[in-house]
């Protein structure tokens, strides 16, 4: 164990509580481990450590937070997640091998799921489209998790107007999936392009509302005005 994991993981023990790591444990349907460390605090330990880091490339940062990941503990995969997205500007699409092997070996929440992905994997498919192709692999893994990535990683660009086919598409694929955690994300990523494309998403949504779950229906049309709401949950 490195001796920047090794001060990192003394600090988070020294201000965990057992009421917290209750608390946290109830947001998740799935057994999950935790420090117990409110998010406050972890995001203010991860700044620090990270300044500390005296080889900030981004092989090494990338070495550290695999070693983050092998943990299993929520807090340390948030700040892999973190430590990840600070080297951004030194991304390059063969990182896309690498954080498909995070989210394919060590991602078994939501939150760990959404972390990386919102930031970091979008980082990645925003500065090089062609990794697209990839989540479209994802969408259709078998691992519930991964489909999630898939669409979960599209949600800032989203927002931003970009990738609206692709999201269709992605969408497409995701469309009768049965879980739970796959619709709410795929619903998501729709809502966040209904920002940019209110009219285009309710075509979609209301084209599909007849095998689209209503988890995701609901999530899709979130930020559309009204009248489209309205109009969407109509049978």
């Amino acid at each position: 164990m490195s001796t920047i994991i090794e001060n990192l993981r003394s600090e988070l023990i020294s201000v965990s509580d057992e009421k917290t790591r209750l608390s946290g444990e109830r947001f998740f349907k799935e057994e999950i481990r935790l420090y117990g460390v409110k998010s406050a605090v972890v995001k203010n330990i991860c700044k620090a450590h990270f300044t500390r880091i005296p080889d900030k490339s981004k092989q090494n940062i990338f070495a550290l937070c695999e070693e983050l990941w092998g943990s299993g503990i929520l807090e340390e995969c948030g700040i892999a997640c973190e430590w990840s997205y600070m080297v951004r500007k030194e991304f390059e699409p063969s990182d896309f091998k690498i954080f498909e092997k995070w989210v394919g070996n060590y991602v078994n929440n939501w939150a760990a799921c959404d972390s990386l992905c919102n930031h970091t994997v979008g980082a990645l498919v925003e500065m090089y489209p062609s990794c697209l192709d990839g989540l479209k692999k994802w969408a259709q893994s078998p691992n519930r998790w991964m489909k999630r990535a898939s669409a979960v990683s599209l949600i800032i660009p989203a927002r931003r107007g970009k990738f609206l086919e692709d999201i269709f598409e992605i969408s497409n694929i995701l469309l009768y999936d049965g879980d739970d955690m796959v619709q709410k994300g795929y619903g998501w990523m729709l809502k966040a392009a209904s920002q940019a494309y209110p009219d285009q998403v309710f075509n979609y949504v209301f084209e599909k509302k007849a095998t689209m779950p209503r988890t995701s229906l609901r999530y899709a049309i979130e930020k559309l005005p009204s009248e489209m709401k309205k109009r969407a949950m109509e049978k």
